[in-house]
This record gives C-alpha cells, sequence and structure tokens, in this order.
C-alpha cells in the first residue's frame, strides 16, 4: 500500500533530518550544515518521486469523499509532496541555499562600537538605556543581518517561485497557502476585519505610548523612531506602558515555573526539559522553537533563557508546542503524528504564553502574594490588551509584506517595509535609511508563508480561552483543563483538518470575533 511505502521510506530520513536540523541551530559549523543539507535533499528526493506521487493522487481518487485515517494519510502525502515535484537541480539549490542562510542567521552577531553583541545584549539596551545615541546604535546593530542575507533572501523568493511556476501555481506564496489548507481570500478577509477593528484602539494606544515615550527622551513626538521602541520589530509594547513583570522574575528558575505551570494542569514534560538545550552561548541560534525529532517521543525546545519577563513567556509559549506534541493519541499512525496544523498547535502555545501577564498564574505559580496579584490585575489586563493590539498590528505587517515578497519579488522591499510600518504600526523609518531591514526578520527565510498561521493562532487561543472558561472554569491550575486539552485538542493530531479540530473543539467555527471582544473591545481599566 502507498502509504507504508512512503511511511516506511519517510520515517528513518526525517528523524535524522530533524536531528541534524536540531545540531546545526544548537552548534552551528559548516560540517553540521553539510549533514543537514544532505538529509534534507535525501528526505525532498523521496518527496519527490514521481511515481509515488501519481499513486498518492489515483489512491486519493480511489478513496472518494471516505473519511477515514488512510484517506487523511493521502491527503497529507499529497499536500506535501506537490511541492516537491520539481526539477532535481532546481530542488537541491533550493535546499542548499535555505540551508546557507540559516547558518548567516544562526552565527551572525551585530556590533556595537567594534562589540559582536548578541540579541539579549541588544534587547537589554532598548529595554533600560536612556542614552538614545546607544539605543540607535543598539537598532542598527540588530538590524545589521538583513544586510548579510538580503540578496540570498531574494535569491530564495526567486527560486521558490520558479518552483511554484513548474507546478502550475502563479507563486510559491500561493502554493504554499493552498498545500497547508488555508483559503487566500478567507485569510485577507480576517486580515482586514482585524485591521478594521484594530485601527482606532490601536490609534490611541500608540499616541498615549508617543507621548510617554517623546517626555522620556525629551524630545517632540514627531522624532520618534524606531529605537525608542523596547523591541526591534515593536512585536511587544515597552514596560513603560505601566507595567514591569521583569522583577518578578530577576534570579527566578524559568525551568521550575514552566514545569509548575504544566504540572498543575496534569501534563509532565520533564522528560522534554532534559531534551532540550535553553541557554544561551556563541555559535547557537538565538531563537527559541519547539521541535518533535521523531514523532514517538523525541521533543525538543531550543530557548535563549534570560530571567526576564519576555523569556518566562517564551519558555510558557515553546513548551505550550511541546505539550501538544506529547498528547498526540500513541495510536495514530506515523504521518498523522503531528498537529493538526501549525495555527493549531500555535494557539496552544500563545495560550499558555499569555499567562505571564495573566494575575492567577502570578499568584499561583510565580508566587506573587494574593494582595499584589489582585492589585496588579487590572494593569496586566491592559498590558495584556496593549500587547495584542501591538502583535495584531505587527502580523498585518509581516503577512501583507510577505504577500508582496512573492508576488512582485523585483519591488523596492526596502522602501515598502516601512511604508507597511508607518501605517500599520504608527513607527516612523528612520531619516535617509536605505537598508533592507525587513531582512532581518529570519521567518521569510527560514519559515517562509508562516507568519498568518501566528494570526490564526491568537484567533483559536482566544476561542479555546473562552471555551475552557466555560467547560472548566478556566485554564490555571485546574487538571480538568488539561485534559480536556488533551482530548478535545492534542490527542487527535493530524487525524482531522483544522477547521474541522476546532469547530469540534470549540462547538464553532474559527472567528475573529472572540479575540476582538477578548482584546479589542474591552478598555481599560
Amino acid at each position: 500500500m502507498i502509504v507504508d511505502d512512503l511511511t516506511a521510506r519517510l520515517r528513518p530520513i526525517e528523524r535524522e533530518a530533524n536531528a541534524a536540523w536540531w545540531e546545526a541551530n544548537t552548534d552551528a559549523s559548516p560540517e553540521a550544515d553539510r549533514r543537514r543539507t544532505e538529509l534534507e535533499l535525501a528526505l525532498r528526493e523521496v518527496l519527490s518521486d514521481s511515481d509515488a506521487f501519481a499513486s498518492v493522487q489515483g489512491a486519493l481518487a480511489d478513496a472518494g469523499d471516505s473519511d477515514g485515517l488512510t484517506r487523511r494519510q493521502l491527503v497529507l502525502l499529497r499536500n506535501r509532496m506537490r511541492a516537491n515535484q520539481v526539477p532535481p537541480e532546481l530542488r537541491r539549490r533550493i535546499v542548499e541555499l535555505e540551508t546557507d542562510v540559516e547558518g548567516r542567521y544562526a552565527t551572525h552577531r551585530g556590533e556595537i562600537d567594534g562589540e559582536r553583541v548578541n540579541d539579549n545584549q541588544i534587547a537589554e539596551i532598548l529595554a533600560t538605556s536612556d542614552d538614545v545615541d546607544r539605543r540607535r546604535r543598539a537598532w542598527e546593530a540588530s538590524k545589521s543581518v538583513g544586510a548579510a542575507v538580503s540578496e540570498a533572501v531574494l535569491d530564495l523568493v526567486r527560486l521558490r517561485n520558479e518552483a511554484a511556476r513548474a507546478l502550475g501555481a502563479a507563486n510559491w506564496y500561493e502554493l504554499a497557502l493552498a498545500g497547508n489548507e488555508l483559503d487566500r481570500d478567507r485569510l485577507f478577509a480576517t486580515l482586514d476585519e482585524l485591521e478594521s477593528a484594530t485601527t482606532e484602539p490601536f490609534r490611541a494606544w500608540k499616541a498615549a505610548l508617543d507621548e510617554q515615550r517623546a517626555a522620556r527622551y525629551g524630545c517632540p513626538i514627531d522624532e520618534l523612531r524606531p529605537w525608542h521602541e523596547d523591541d526591534v520589530f515593536f512585536q511587544e509594547p515597552p514596560r513603560s506602558t505601566g507595567l514591569d513583570l521583569d522583577r518578578l522574575f530577576a534570579g527566578a528558575d524559568l525551568v521550575d515555573l514552566t514545569t509548575a505551570t504544566y504540572d498543575a494542569l496534569g501534563l509532565d514534560l520533564r522528560a522534554v526539559v532534559e531534551r532540550s538545550d535553553l541557554v544561551p552561548r556563541e555559535g547557537k541560534s538565538q531563537h527559541a522553537f519547539c521541535m518533535d525529532v521523531d514523532r514517538a517521543g523525541d521533543v525538543r525546545v531550543l530557548s535563549n533563557n534570560a530571567t526576564n519577563e519576555r523569556w518566562m513567556g517564551t519558555m510558557l509559549h515553546e513548551f505550550g508546542h511541546a505539550a501538544y506534541d506529547v498528547g498526540i493519541g500513541a495510536d495514530l499512525p506515523w504521518l498523522l503524528h503531528e498537529p493538526a496544523h501549525m495555527l493549531t498547535t500555535e494557539a496552544i502555545a500563545m495560550l499558555f504564553g499569555r499567562l505571564v501577564r495573566d494575575a492567577a498564574w502570578l499568584e499561583a505559580v510565580a508566587g506573587l502574594p494574593a494582595d499584589e496579584a489582585a492589585a496588579l490585575r487590572i494593569a496586566v489586563e491592559d498590558a495584556q490588551r496593549g500587547a495584542m493590539l501591538v502583535f495584531a498590528r505587527w502580523v498585518l505587517v509581516m503577512t501583507h509584506f510577505e504577500r508582496g515578497l512573492y508576488e512582485r519579488p523585483d519591488d523596492d522591499h526596502d522602501r515598502r517595509w516601512w511604508d507597511l510600518v508607518e501605517r500599520l504600526q504608527q513607527v516612523r523609518r528612520p531619516d535617509d535609511r536605505h537598508a533592507p531591514d525587513w531582512a532581518a526578520k529570519i521567518h521569510l527565510a527560514v519559515a517562509p508563508v508562516y507568519y498568518q498561521n501566528y494570526l490564526y493562532g491568537e484567533l483559536f487561543a482566544s476561542q479555546l480561552h473562552g471555551a475552557l472558561a466555560r467547560d472548566c472554569g478556566g485554564l490555571v491550575g485546574r487538571t480538568e483543563a488539561g485534559r480536556w486539552l488533551t482530548e478535545r485538542v492534542f490527542r487527535p493530531g493530524a487525524s482531522l483538518r483544522w477547521d474541522r479540530l476546532v469547530e469540534q473543539a470549540t462547538g464553532e467555527p474559527l472567528r475573529a470575533g472572540h479575540f476582538i471582544t477578548q482584546f479589542v473591545s474591552s478598555r481599560p481599566g
């Protein structure tokens, strides 16, 4: 049977390729990159087998409208194999360039006054320094990787588009959306809905922030620039908006707090902790991710922990992914032993990542005294609302920019990036700057056409939040919530298409309304 045959061929190579990818991100070296490239090409060689692809399509046609596990495996195989039905030389060029670019991101460090600095050091300067010139140099250091990789990223875009056209698609963006069972028109209708809903609340919130920033730095509002924000992409609001939680995590053991969070739900992730790499160092990716190496229990998290709110939230987020991976039904076929969709696992990660600004979690897990937690409740709710407004506008920038990147690869992307940032995030571009600042965002190179999953993930997280409140009384410290998530979301794995899973778990299709009600329509206390 074609499903069994392809499983037997894919399973060992994917396990080795994932292990090599982990090595390349935890200890970057030319040898690690070479091994990763070889294994990725071997994996894509199986996926490119035209005879096997034809057999999959034939088996799907024979299956008709049946709704069993075999048909679902065939659908996933078809979706995964289609993008690989391109000439071998083109496939090799894409893989080799992807590996090269990711290696550059992993090893690059910006410089301030001739000193190499990592992302955590840059973040600390932007969070604490009142020296505007030093802030500007730190921000510029964060963008220096863009100049180092931008031409290669554009080459990748063109190669991916060439592959998409060979498969009859207009461009890689459209091919990738279809392969991930996402409808382009529905996606951009949702983006339009969110833009409309958030424009006025964000404008008011940002105006208040700009007044604070201008007062802090002693300048007119119209002189504020990106380095006056605390985050290099303005993905997150600055601490000075009324709440600084870093003091709560100074000297804290982020691993213990993460473990305690999931323990209270009946979700034991200690084995994941043991396999993970959580400390920053030279030659290691400065980002964070979770990966399931073998779909059989070898789940790992990479993080770069510093004892502050940002990395506490990151740990809760990444171990949310891990809880999902560990909770998938062990009896499912290998091809279905993965989350229903990247948006569903992002939703779980976001649901847990939000806890860092949840008064109940701050009291029950972080150990904040009850009276202090109660006093902070309104402040953390306002901070979370601000964070979600900021994030929504940031996602609008990324999704619109990436669509244009593939639809019009020869545009002036440096200018187009700042046009979007100014319009959607209301952050003024630096004067007389002409640089590929967009390319400093690693997702555009190594996780193409992914960012919409964060958007849908936030929407689903809000829908889950409402369902858990309705059915379990909430999330924090509730073992019934852990069971609910395991049974309704984790255990089905990829046996259900994502939209069916959402409706089956929460009782309704995915909607933006829950997110808008929770974070946009609410008003500061």
